[in-house]
């Protein structure tokens, strides 16, 4: 029984590793490494989300200026 209570807990780090957020990605413009510039993975799940947020919020108002016209 221990091998299966470990066994998602490996699945679940492999899975963590494989989606790693690159900051250069989600900012291509910047002309420095941001990855570099921030590499703890807490600040960069807060970039992430940011990010994320900041896009549905353009659409959101997008959807809105639709609607009027």
């Amino acid at each position: 029984m221990e091998e299966k209570e470990e066994s998602p807990q490996n699945v679940g780090n492999e899975q963590e590793k494989r989606r790693e957020i690159d900051l250069n990605t989600l900012f291509p413009s910047k002309g420095y490494d941001l990855n570099r510039l921030f590499p703890d993975e807490g600040t960069k799940k807060l970039l992430y989300e940011l990010r994320r947020n900041k896009r549905d919020i353009e659409r959101f108002i997008k959807s809105l200026h639709v609607e009027e016209e």
